[in-house]
């Protein structure tokens, strides 16, 4: 049976499809009791003002007006429904056997931004004289639209309360500002997800005034779309032998606040949906600002005219949802694409930014940017014709029966005004207007024997952006590219809002902090020797700046980022080209009085082992080091001893990576390289344990997994009882030497102790 045909009990016919979901659903309903006090039924006015919010409000009249003893119902129209270019779809109300209490021309025509602001004009003039003469109770005011603002804004002032529907939701556009601003101006809130309801509690409404009630069109939707009668329906708007799922729907607003980019993003469309050669039913754009010159672009592109499209003003929304429900996709960005689309699991095709922030079903697929129509048509040969799960993210078909419900409970005895429940503010740490607005954060350079980087590094040690280069050979090359460099993170830093506080610099060799000078470079990094770092580079930049040895600098990110925050004393150990690392100790960085504190790669482990790059021989680096294990590695591979079965080399250079795997694969002699590079550690590591006495070891670096368990086992073997519990760690930063450079300059601009 089809809605046009089914009777209700009294045998009185019904038009809609809305009425007949809410006559098969009494026999559900808990019976409502009137409220004591209120004598007379409850007056409300229902305003709508386009196609689109009375497919939501429709459901909700209809169930007001099936209960005449508890409410009296007024209906306004204005806006889009009065105008012939977009359908004079007020008519769709007369037919539904609504008795229309005003009808309000507000639009100006022009569909441009001071059309929009000229009608929210124009209807704050006529509307007063309207609900003057109504005089309602409450008004229900649904969603986003310009005219929607007006309503409310009208209520407000008249002393009318006001029912938002679908508010605390988020879109991306200008919409989202309108939302919010009538959800300011409404005393309750019907809303769709659990979401939108904490959006409304976290801007200070009050939570008993907030009803999680669903999408009022949802009631329809999951029940509506089961009709027998879809074949005739495709038929009628697109023709004779259009399939189920073999044809496109397509709807697409203009976004104000970016008219340009959403026709571009339009044309793109129509050039996709032109070239993937599908029958497609298409919908003009709503009455925005930017509608006229969309519609030109269809025209010029001959939509209208041809053979694969269908272009309609308007179809009635008992056949909408038939079309949808059994479309191959869904295109555009009008919110019924990510909200009522879902409930039948049709694929969609979201564009732009008009819907980012929407909660969406899996059945949407998001295109928010495209220069040509090739990703639209390779997002349609994606998404045509798939069938998803059906989504119920924005309702469970009893929303009405929650509002109406809700309605009752309203007391017109309570004062009107409202009151906003705001939450405990802290004290506020900073008057810089900056530290509100923007990310405090820090630019880090880690000189590195081969690459050269830079990262934007924020406050919580996010690493924002990064950059990379091959660090240049000479001194002049390399102060160039780190101002380059630099000067490229500071201007990206402006788009990403983060505020760059200082410029902290990790590099090998020793480091004297106070002066911003590199004593004496690591032989990895030539002419880096007597080097005034700080002076070029804050000159440059006009920024403060720190600079430190990459061991001390892997300390600090430990200490502020990692496993050190807030423990007293403690060592990081680096394990990567060299061995080196950083001493904390009660909370401070010990540098020593020459700045050579903490060479922990050069602790001697043995009076005759092999020679080290510091010209001594048996340091913990001359083993443990990614250097010495690459120079066994070369070793073994020039003597044919290193590759084993399930190894190759793929002609690359040989290096550290290749013995540890050679070992993996059972290379004894491997093995017995990397035992005694992890023994030699272990014992530098007793050294200091008995030294300095940190309640905590951190292996940091790329080889501190693999020394993990033979450093535990030296020092259980080889150190003092009183030290043997002794915490080891591998350190999981992200990068160390970055983050440490970061660290300095966070701690000492925010007035913390370094």
């Amino acid at each position: 049976m089809y809605p046009e045909q089914a009777r209700n009990p009294h045998s009185v016919p019904i038009k809609n499809i809305h009425e007949l979901y809410y006559l098969t659903t009494q026999q559900k309903e808990v019976k409502m009791n009137p409220q004591e006090k209120v004598k007379r039924p409850l007056c409300i006015c229902v305003a709508t003002c386009n196609r689109a919010d009375y497919s939501k409000l429709a459901p909700i009249m209809f169930g007001i007006k099936l209960h005449p003893e508890l409410f009296d119902l007024k209906v306004v129209v204005l806006g889009s429904h009065l105008i012939d270019d977009y359908g004079n779809t007020f008519r769709m109300i007369q037919q539904d056997d609504f008795d229309i209490g005003s009808k309000l021309h507000t639009i100006v025509r022009g569909e441009d931004e001071a059309a929009m602001v000229e009608s929210v004009g124009l209807a704050l003039v006529k509307l007063p004289d309207v609900l003057q003469r109504l005089a309602p109770d409450i008004l229900l005011v649904h969603g986003d639209r310009f005219d929607a603002l007006a309503l409310a804004t009208a209520a407000a002032l008249m002393n009318i309360r006001i029912l938002h529907l679908e508010g605390g939701e988020v879109s991306g556009t200008i919409d989202d500002s309108i939302r919010h601003a009538i959800t300011k101006l409404a005393h309750y809130h019907a809303v769709c997800t659990r979401s939108a309801e904490r959006h409304l509690i976290s801007m200070c409404e009050d939570h008993s005034r907030i009803l999680l009630a669903g999408c009022p069109s949802y009631d329809t939707l999951l029940t509506a779309h089961k009709r027998d009668d879809y074949a005739d329906i495709i038929k009628s708007w697109l023709g004779d032998g259009v399939k189920e799922q073999d044809y496109i729907v397509a709807l697409q607003h203009p976004v104000t606040t970016n008219i340009q980019h959403s026709i571009k993003i339009y044309e793109l469309m129509l050039d996709a949906l032109i070239s993937f050669n599908k029958k497609t039913l298409i919908l003009y754009p709503n009455i925005d600002a930017g509608s006229k010159e969309m519609v030109r672009v269809m025209r010029r592109k001959g939509i209208e005219k041809h053979p694969n499209f269908c272009a309609v003003k308007h179809v009635p929304f008992n056949q909408f949802i038939q079309l949808v429900a059994h479309a191959g996709c869904m295109i555009g960005n009008s919110s019924c694409g990510v909200r009522e689309a879902g409930a039948f699991g049709t694929p969609v095709i979201n564009l732009g930014t008009r819907q980012t922030g929407r909660e969406t079903g899996e059945n949407v697929l998001h295109v928010r940017d495209a220069d040509t129509h090739n990703k639209i048509f390779h997002a349609l040969e994606l998404q045509f014709g798939k069938r998803y799960p059906c989504s119920k993210i924005y309702g469970d078909g009893n929303a009405v029966q929650r509002i109406l419900k809700f309605l009752q409970t309203i007391n017109l005895n309570e004062p009107l005004q409202k009151r906003f429940c705001f939450p405990p503010v802290k004290e506020c740490i900073s008057q810089d207007i900056d530290h509100i607005l923007e990310t405090q954060s820090a630019l880090a350079v880690d000189l590195g024997g081969t690459n050269l980087r830079v990262a934007i590094i924020s406050m919580k040690g996010k690493i924002v952006k990064r950059y990379v280069q091959l660090n240049p050979k000479t001194f002049e090359e390399r102060i160039e590219l780190i101002l380059t460099m630099c000067k490229q993170a500071m201007a990206d830093a402006v788009h990403l809002n983060c505020r760059i506080l200082g410029v902290g610099v990790s590099t090998g060799g020793r480091v004297n902090p106070q002066e911003g000078v590199v004593l004496h470079s690591t032989k990895l990094i030539n002419e880096w020797s007597s080097v005034d770092i700080r002076t070029p580079l804050s000159s440059a930049l006009h920024l403060p700046v720190w600079v430190d040895n990459d061991g001390n600098c892997a300390a600090l990110a430990e200490r502020k980022f990692g496993h050190g925050n807030g423990v007293e004393n403690f060592v990081t150990v680096i394990t990567g080209t060299g061995i080196g690392g950083g001493i904390i100790q009660h909370n401070e960085l010990i540098h020593g009085s020459a700045f050579c504190a903490a060479e922990l790669g050069h602790i001697v482990v043995s009076l005759d082992g092999p020679e080290c790059t510091c010209g001594s021989h048996g340091c913990i680096e001359a083993y443990a080091s990614g250097h010495a294990l690459q120079k066994e590695a070369k070793r073994l591979h020039d003597e044919d001893q290193l590759l084993v079965d399930g190894m190759t080399l793929n002609k690359e250079q040989v290096d550290a990576r290749h013995l540890i795997d050679a070992a993996h694969f059972g290379n004894s002699k491997a093995e017995s390289i990397l035992h005694t590079a992890g023994t030699a550690l272990g014992l530098g590591i007793v050294n200091i344990l008995h030294m300095v006495n940190p309640s905590l070891v951190i292996l940091s670096g790329i080889l501190a997994k693999h020394y993990e368990n033979p450093v535990r086992q030296v020092i259980r073997q080889r150190s003092l009882l009183s030290v043997q519990e002794t915490q080891v760690m591998v350190s999981d930063l992200e990068d160390p030497a970055l983050l440490g450079a970061a660290s300095m300059v966070l701690d000492y601009t925010t007035r913390r102790t370094y």
